[in-house]
């Protein structure tokens, strides 16, 4: 039996462990960071293609239940102009939607079910090097702790130690010019439908919440400005990014300064990053998945669930093809396009927020036609009518691939 080594064990690392493991390989999680032991972090939306995906091993209700369904986008003017509306992640054929899920309990989830399927994960181990062997690869950890396999796949993220191992030319992370903020508030009510999201095109930044079953607001808000140093990190208290923040929605006919005030902080002056096109994704043994090969800025929503098509499709190339570096050279082929076109879209989108005075005049007078006629549920389905056929034998699925 190969054996797989899965360095990282967010999201990306635990699907990609059951997936080859359903695929008939030995796999072990690397993990740098130990487990989260609280409900730290904010949320994250899980769309209809990545839950498809999930379907894929069988996880997919499951994990559908740690957070709440949420089907629609609203877009408001910093005026309460109603500019358009928008599936959040489209609706699969039994009425499936887009869900919600606060990203720790996301990540407990996927490592309960790996766990539950006798998949190792091991804490602590930070990848240092991993060199070819002659029957595989060894990955050397910070601890000075060593492993062996047939093949090793990065799952370690925007800052992926696996991606310059790979190709120490590959390019680093890209600011997109937003700092962004997350919360939760309790005890507040607001006069809007639950499950959908409302987003705010704000005159200084912009501002997303949504009514939860329980009644709370989970929120956030994307501030355009340029990135947040560590001086400034250290210098500024919670309730002084607060006071900022409240400052900066004051003059919008929205909540938003009011759910702040009310609120708690779950992320805090967060430097956005994209990643836009990663040249070589694979080499001898390895190779990276998700956010460590192509990694779309939070304005997409769909970080979570590329990440997911990525590990299964990834698994049955493995499956399919017995020759690792054709099953990586498939792999690449089935994804690049279709993942860079989504990065680069949500650039698109994120550059919206922020078009300064006048651009946002012109923005709000053109979104409604926008949302109207071009940017519609059925534009959007290449992206949430992205299906997985695990069953299929892989050379079915690859043509007309996207």
């Amino acid at each position: 039996m190969r054996k797989a080594l899965i360095i990282g064990g967010g999201i990306a690392g635990p699907v990609a462990a059951m997936a080859l493991q359903s695929a008939g390989f030995d796999v072990v999680v690397y993990e740098a960071h130990q487990p989260i032991g609280e409900d730290v972090g904010s949320y994250l939306s899980v769309a209809t293609n990545g839950l498809d995906a999930l379907h894929a091993l069988e996880i997919d209700g499951s994990i559908r239940a740690t957070g709440f369904p949420t089907r629609h986008n609203v877009l408001l003017s910093s005026t309460g102009k109603r500019l358009g509306e928008i599936s959040n992640g489209g609706t699969l054929q039994d009425g499936t939607v887009a869900h919600t899920i606060k990203r720790a309990h996301l990540y407990r989830a996927l490592h309960q079910h790996a766990v539950q399927r006798g998949v190792p994960c091991e804490f602590g181990k930070r990848l240092v090097i991993a060199e070819p062997a002659a029957d595989g690869v060894v990955a050397t950890f910070e601890d000075g702790t060593r492993a062996g396999g047939d093949l090793l796949i990065g799952c370690d993220g925007i800052y992926s130690v696996t991606r310059g191992l790979i190709d120490p030319a590959a390019p680093s992370p890209r600011y997109v010019g937003l700092v962004n903020f997350g919360g939760y508030t309790t005890g507040l009510h607001v006069p809007v439908e639950p499950g959908n999201w409302y987003m705010v095109f704000g005159r200084r930044a912009f501002f997303g919440y949504v009514v939860d079953p329980v009644g709370g607001i989970v929120w956030f808000a994307n501030v355009p400005r340029d990135p947040v140093s560590d001086a400034e990190r250290a210098a500024t208290s919670v309730g002084q990014w607060k006071q900022q923040l409240i400052e900066l929605f004051s003059d919008d006919q929205s909540p938003a300064s009011v759910i702040i005030d009310a609120g708690e902080f779950e992320l805090i002056a967060d430097n956005t990053h994209d990643l836009p096109s990663v040249p070589t994704w694979s080499k001898g043994p390895m190779a990276i998945i998700g956010d460590a090969a192509h990694a779309p800025s939070p304005t997409s929503g769909q970080g979570a669930s590329l990440a997911c098509e990525d590990a299964v499709i990834l698994a049955k190339c493995l499956r399919d093809l017995p020759d690792t570096a054709k099953a990586f050279a498939v792999y690449e082929q089935l994804r690049r396009q279709r993942v860079e076109r989504i990065v680069a879209q949500a650039a698109r989108v994120g550059g919206r927020k922020a078009p300064g005075v006048l651009g946002s005049i012109v923005r709000d007078a053109v979104l409604p036609f926008v949302f109207k006629f071009m940017v519609t549920d059925k534009s959007q389905g290449w992206i949430y009518k992205h299906h997985i056929d695990w069953n299929a034998p892989l050379e079915l699925e690859a043509v007309g691939a996207a």
